[in-house]
């Protein structure tokens, strides 16, 4: 069976040597959050700080730092997950081989809550300025809770059915929120959670919402996946859990988890925006302060031995990463029943996940034509892009699988040279403009607002890439003024470096045109694919991270693509190449994160003999 509370997990961890207990005093501001990060990227253990400065609560971080680690959390229950997804692709396995799903049926017994009348939760009560004050990232507005599972019902349609689990960030202080009051609500488009707030507001009456921290790891997994609309992500816990999941009971109410370490009841007024952030976020730069829903808080609640858990965000790769790397081995296989003609998705973590989608899909509408170009590819594109989470992305990149039966999106080298091999850039650029992007993307026109370009390539190769910069070159010594220290990236791709960005948000850039004129002029560089102008080289051509972080958080297509040769032809835009992406940082964008030297030095010590992490960090 799964475990059914915190401590369990804990104690299991520990048992297994894979959690190590902290018994210093550490702050949680900034100090543990920067413990956990140096951890996960050692690959480290899980962390329990025992002390924790000015708090009566101990906090937990890193207890999904691994991929293994994860697994074993869910050991119980991944083979019966496994069969009911199995069971939705073919309804008919489970008629012709029962034998081979006996589990199917124990896990169904587990969807469904057990209603009990009390719980270890309610034993306690404590105020919002007595809760761990997790600051992550020396600007951030202020403390927040970084694995909530925030529980709301549908106004319209109450109960289990129409419910739904979110992790949506909590702000505990700072900013105009009234101390012990009130605390910041802030999700993002594309969230269940949206769907009951817009009906309260038409309602005109306060949205009930429950936060929970802590208890059975399954909610916290729960609370992120991306289940298909109208799936309750509660009832879903259930099976990851391998047993009910214990909610207590509560007329005209919502229900609080039973074996929650915490848990905080409040509800959003009608009109009750306050500005939320900055916050450090997950790709790698602050997102701003923005209004967002103000929770009034009503109670707190919390167990005894209570737990705090938490992680932190920053650029990938982080302990979410391994969220996503679970969540996608969970779902995979789910991916062609859900988006017809598509085989693989990869939404790239390098990349901050949303900004860069990779797929492989299926191109079956003219077999007999004697040039094989993308049409079904542009059908399950313009699919991907308009339902789940998947529509958040911002570049779309897809590739056909008859062109070649061995290619992944998870090897991200070779699929890149494949597309670029493929691709018409006059023919097969999709540009989508004035849409909705991701609310924690700065590199639109707009807060939520920006573009999408899909990137669809098929048929027989249509050049062959260089491996090298050309010798002799022009492109070494006449750029445009300001423009330099070009680097050879990857088959087909170079890195220029150019000058510092200072145009007003929504413009292009004259000296990227002057640039693009030059290279259509020269043709130095005419046989590449993509050029990518960035602030620094040497960094963004080191690795590939680097470079997908660089390019994808840092443009937003419309209006920082440029082309040698660019034209528009009854609105069609499409260039000769190379085609130009500007990856600058931009004059109005959100700061990237920075750690703080002092807090560092002090994580250094714990590493050092007779310390904490000696051996580990």
């Amino acid at each position: 069976m799964g475990f059914r509370n915190l401590q369990e997990c804990l104690q299991a961890l520990e048992k297994k040597g894979e959690l190590v207990r902290i018994d210093q005093e550490v702050d949680a501001n900034l100090e543990v959050a920067a413990i956990q990060r140096r951890v996960f990227r050692a690959k480290g253990p899980a962390l329990l700080f025992t002390r924790v400065k000015g708090c009566d609560f101990p906090m937990a971080g890193n207890i999904f730092g691994t991929m293994e680690r994860t697994r074993f959390i869910f050991e119980d229950t991944l083979k019966a997950i496994d069969k009911l997804i199995k069971l939705k692709i073919n309804p008919w396995e489970v008629l012709k081989r029962p034998w081979q799903l006996p589990g199917v049926a124990k896990s169904l017994l587990h969807v469904l809550p057990r209603w009990v009348k009390t719980g270890p939760v309610l034993e306690r009560q404590t105020r919002i300025s007595h809760l761990p004050q997790l600051k992550s990232w020396p600007l951030d507005g202020g403390a927040y809770i970084t694995l909530p599972q925030v529980y709301t019902e549908s106004p319209e349609n109450p109960g289990l059915a129409r419910s739904n689990l979110g992790m949506y960030r909590v702000q505990l202080g700072g900013n105009e929120y009234e101390q012990d009051m009130e605390v910041g609500l802030h999700y993002q488009i594309h969230r269940g959670i949206g769907v009951h707030h817009q009906q309260a507001l038409k309602q005109g009456r306060p949205l009930p919402v429950n936060i929970f921290i802590g208890g059975p790891p399954a909610m916290t997994l729960a609370a992120i996946m991306p289940l298909p609309e109208g799936v309750p992500e509660i009832l879903f816990a259930g099976v990851l859990a391998g047993h009910r999941i214990e909610l207590i009971k509560r007329p005209d109410h919502l229900p609080i988890l039973a074996q929650a370490d915490f848990c905080i009841v409040g509800h959003i007024d009608p009109g009750g925006e306050k500005p939320e952030g900055p916050f450090g976020d997950h790709l790698g730069y602050y997102s701003l302060k923005h209004d967002f829903p103000v929770l009034k808080v009503e109670k707190v609640y919390h167990r005894r031995g209570a737990v705090w858990p938490f992680t932190t965000v920053g650029r990938p790769p982080q302990e979410d990463t391994i969220f996503g790397t679970f969540i996608h081995e969970l779902t995979e296989n789910l991916v062609p029943t859900v988006f017809s003609g598509v085989k693989e998705v990869h939404a790239v973590d390098a990349a901050g996940v949303h900004p860069l989608l990779l797929a492989i899909g299926r191109e079956s509408y003219v077999p007999y034509a004697r040039e094989r170009k993308p049409q079904e590819l542009l059908t399950s594109a313009l699919s991907l892009l308009g339902q789940t989470q998947t529509s958040l992305s911002k570049y779309l990149f897809i590739a056909a699988q008859e062109d070649d039966p061995e290619l992944s999106t998870r090897h991200i080298p070779g699929f890149f040279k494949h597309v670029l091999e493929r691709v018409d850039l006059g023919r097969d650029l999709h540009f989508i403009t004035r849409t909705t992007i991701d609310t924690l993307d700065y590199s639109g026109i707009s807060l939520n607002q920006g573009s999408k370009l899909i990137v669809a390539a098929c048929g027989a190769k249509k050049r062959e890439l260089p491996l090298r910069l050309p010798s002799d070159s022009i492109c070494y010594r006449c750029f445009p003024p300001g423009f330099g220290k070009i680097k050879f990236f990857a088959p087909g791709i170079v890195v220029l470096q150019g000058p510092e960005h200072k145009q007003k948000r929504d413009t292009q850039d004259p000296e990227l045109k002057e640039l693009a004129a030059f290279l259509e002029e020269t043709k130095e560089l005419k046989d590449f694919p993509l050029l990518v102008v960035v602030d620094d080289s040497e960094f963004a051509s080191s690795n590939w991270d680097n470079f997908l972080w660089v390019v994808f958080t840092r443009s937003d297509p419309a209006t920082d693509i440029y082309g040698a040769g660019e034209f528009i032809h009854c609105k069609h835009w499409g260039c000769s190449g190379p085609l130009i992406i500007d990856a600058r940082l931009k004059s109005y964008y959100a700061p990237p994160l920075v750690d703080d030297p002092e807090i560092e030095k002090k994580v250094d010590k714990l590493g050092e003999p007779g310390g904490p992490l000696y051996g580990i960090i």
